[in-house]
């Protein structure tokens, strides 16, 4: 396993961050542990999750499933580099969501509950919450912070000038202020090479790219007859309105013998700025396959041909649009 530093911080953390959005939810619990126990022995010490997760089986179910995979053998927190994220409703309150110092107090004391954790060492901010004001989320955190009960800060799906402005209000505090963003990017989806990956550099913060496999999408959808999953109706219908790209990707992970998922999962990895793709294995076979895309370099003829199939921004803004 290969190690990058978490942007600017000290931190080093594992070039692939373990998603648990399945377990407990996908994956039943007594399911999900020989997962996890096997990305701890490839050596990914990233593990993220989210306090929603769970879902119809109920919010908060699958930090439940992390806290109990932990309670087994308590050595494997220390092992570990645990992020999760609030913003999302997590009851019927009015003041069940969002970003207020209310809500960040309580999504804290309640995920170190059911994560079993004394710390949560990377808390991250699911979406932005355009009503509460900065001086607010940052005195709120700092109280987390000298507490001991969170270590670094982190944004997902921010705009580019969220994080600008999240990062310049918490300088005036003296603060570290956020330390990674976790954005969708794909092949399928390059709209965060406009503004989120430059203000990400400039910053200093990490790049987590979340669902580098398009939901699926990349992952041989008009070619294998595998999972549930890829058959889902919104998945198939959207997949329909780019066949044509999709048949050309899929033609060229047959040319060159690479495996589609690891063809996209490749891509993201060797993404200038990135630092630890989002992988959501529900098994240990399709972990194992994530792991070694590692080994995998795609080499520049084609790099080249993915960019005319999957065309990016060409360019960071402004130049991609003026002159």
């Amino acid at each position: 396993m290969n190690y990058v530093q978490l942007g600017r911080t000290g931190l080093r953390v594992s070039q692939l961050c373990l998603g648990t959005m399945n377990f407990g939810h996908v994956v039943e619990e007594q399911e999900s542990f020989p997962v996890m126990s096997r990305a701890l022995e490839h050596g990914i010490n990233f593990f993220d999750t989210a306090n929603v997760y769970g879902f119809d089986k109920g919010v908060g179910r699958t930090e439940t499933v992390i806290g109990n995979w932990i309670a087994e053998d308590p050595s494997r927190r220390d092992k570990i580099v645990l992020a999760t994220k609030f913003y999302g409703s997590m009851g019927p309150g009015v003041n069940d969501r969002g970003c207020s110092a209310y809500h960040i107090r309580q999504s804290v004391e309640d995920s170190l509950r059911r994560m079993k954790t004394d710390r949560i060492d990377l808390l991250q901010m699911h979406h932005i919450d355009r009503s509460t004001p900065w001086e607010e989320v940052w005195q709120a955190m700092d109280v987390l912070i000298q507490q001991g009960k969170v270590l670094y800060v982190g944004s997902s799906n921010f705009a580019a000038w969220n994080i600008a402005m999240a990062n310049e209000r918490a300088a005036q505090r003296h603060m570290v202020g956020l330390v990674s963003e976790q954005s969708v990017y794909s092949l399928r989806n390059r709209r965060i090479e406009l503004e989120v990956i430059p203000a990400v550099k400039a910053y200093g913060m990490a790049l987590i790219p979340w669902s580098p496999l398009a939901g699926g999408m990349l992952c041989g959808i008009f070619s294998v007859e595998d999972t549930v999953r890829r058959k889902r109706p919104q998945l198939l219908a959207s997949a329909e309105t780019m066949r044509p790209q999709i048949e050309a990707y899929e033609a060229l992970c047959r040319k060159i013998g690479v495996d589609y998922a690891d063809v996209a999962l490749a891509w993201v990895l060797q993404r200038d700025g990135v630092t630890s793709p989002i992988i959501g294995p529900r098994t240990i076979a399709q972990l194992d396959a994530n792991v070694a895309t590692l080994d995998i370099t795609l080499d520049a003829e084609v790099l080249a041909t993915l960019d005319e199939i999957w065309p990016g921004e060409k360019n960071q803004a402004p130049e991609a649009y003026a002159w």
